[in-house]
């Protein structure tokens, strides 16, 4: 007898490909449109698998989940979001289920995901034990990973996985790609958010420095240790400790780390006393340290401790979708910091953002959003707002349009970028039958810019 599988899904174009996919799989399917269908389903049908999509109409896939593992606490969900979010991934795991894809998701990939769950779920039936669920505690935390970008989905997914292991985790990716706010959000997520979190950057301190910051050392142990210093090994103890640029440790401090991972015990300088630390080891680096290695500058064996779990940042230039996303959220945030009204940006500062290839990523855009935003007169940020590299070698559209004032020569500059931009969003709206919000997204806008520009450039709502 075949497995049935029941799809929520509000979406019904995206329910009955699913429908057909899992049926020429030899699947059984029952489909559910919101989340109180699927309720009275499995209280009337045993169900073997539930794909539940998380934005469902009065009762989300969430609210749902709780109501369905108190039905049935054996019943596998697999949660389809539309959004790479470490919250939501980490909640749905909470409540229950086993696993979530972001859509817009592969299909053969969703199917390996079924099959890979309903193998486990055979398993479980054959009295196979299983690995208890962690309960995650509380957290403070305000920072979140924000992304809308398919390359970083995965990441947020793998992010929601470890967080709930104690394993030893790698970040790797170019500088300023937020690799601190991973290992941040993985500790936020994890049993040990009530430790404390401790980041050290290891190519910042001097080897003789970054050696007592380590390990502490005892009253005495050199010159100038006229008090006893606690390292930070031990004040991770039950916490996350955070190494930084681990790739610029020297080899004599590489030796000594690799002894504490093994043994979770060392001796401060000076001292000699074991002294014992249970603490979860995140190390990140901008370097590729498998090339150090083979160039013998990083210890094999210590390669192999830190890289127990792989988590790799994309550059901001492969995340396309993330530039006005983030620089949209930077732009609030240093609003707020400076007391002025909430801002948003031009067509013309939307194209250069996007344009430009963030050799900086996040850390730059940061700070280009805050120089924007001090810079700016109004309640928009255009292009001659943002820094100077930003638009130095972009690709400036063509302004030739034809109004016919648009070659006097007492038109302006501004009059004439003034007069291309209407055109734009006139075309633009001409293309997507007046519809104001397909339009904003075609433009890179929020639908709030443009409302404000149609209204400036007395643009009818009716497009004819």
């Amino acid at each position: 007898m075949s497995e049935k599988i029941l799809i929520v899904e509000d979406e019904l174009n995206l329910r009955k490909l699913l429908s057909l996919l899992l049926s020429e799989q030899q699947y059984q399917v029952v489909e559910a449109s919101n989340s109180e269908e699927a309720i009275a389903i499995i209280k009337q049908q045993h169900i073997d698998l539930i794909l539940l999509d998380n934005r469902l109409p009065k009762m989300s896939g969430l609210e749902a989940l709780k109501i369905i593992k108190a039905i049935n606490p054996d019943i596998y969900v697999i949660l389809m979001t539309a959004y790479a979010s470490v919250d939501t991934a980490v909640e749905a795991l909470k409540l229950g289920a086993y696993d979530y894809i972001v859509k817009p998701f592969d299909l053969d990939e969703l199917k390996a995901l079924i099959h890979r769950t309903l193998e486990f779920s055979q398993a479980q039936k054959n009295g196979i034990s299983l690995v208890p669920q962690i309960e995650l505690a509380n957290s403070d935390n305000k920072e979140h990973i924000l992304t809308n970008s398919l390359n970083m989905m995965e990441l947020c997914r793998n992010i929601a996985k470890v967080s709930q292991t104690n394993t030893t985790v790698l970040i790797t990716g170019e500088s300023g790609t937020g690799k601190e706010l991973v290992a941040k959000t993985i500790h936020y997520y994890s049993t040990r958010s009530t430790g404390p979190f401790i980041k050290i950057n290891c190519g910042a301190l001097p080897e003789t420095l970054l050696e007592s910051t380590l390990f502490g050392h005892e009253k005495g142990a050199f010159t100038g240790a006229y008090q006893r210093q606690i390292g930070v090994f031990e004040r991770a103890h039950l916490g996350t400790l955070f190494l930084d640029e681990v790739g610029e440790m020297s080899t004599n401090l590489q030796v000594k780390l690799l002894r504490v991972i093994q043994e979770k015990e060392f001796e401060p300088l000076g001292g000699n006393k074991l002294i014992k630390s249970d603490f979860r080891l995140i190390t990140a680096t901008n370097r590729n340290l498998q090339n150090l290695v083979e160039a013998g500058k990083f210890r094999q064996d210590l390669f192999y401790r830190l890289n127990v779990m792989c988590l790799n940042l994309p550059p901001l230039r492969e995340r396309q979708n993330d530039i006005m996303l983030l620089a949209r959220y930077f732009a609030n945030q240093f609003c707020h910091e400076q007391n002025k009204a909430l801002l948003d940006f031009s067509i013309d500062a939307v194209e250069a953002l996007n344009q430009y290839s963030w050799p900086g990523n996040i850390r730059e855009l940061a700070n280009a959003i805050e120089y924007s935003v001090i810079m700016s007169n109004g309640l928009f940020i255009y292009a001659k707002d943002l820094p100077a590299q930003i638009n130095a070698n972009r690709d400036i559209p063509n302004l030739t349009v034809n109004f016919n004032d648009a070659d006097s020569p007492s038109t302006t500059l501004k009059d004439k970028v003034k007069n291309y931009e209407k055109e734009l969003i006139i075309n633009a709206l001409k293309n997507h039958n007046g519809h104001r919000e397909t339009t904003a997204n075609a433009l890179g806008v929020s639908k709030r810019t443009l409302l404000y520009k149609m209204q400036e450039y007395k643009i009818f709502e009716k497009i004819n």
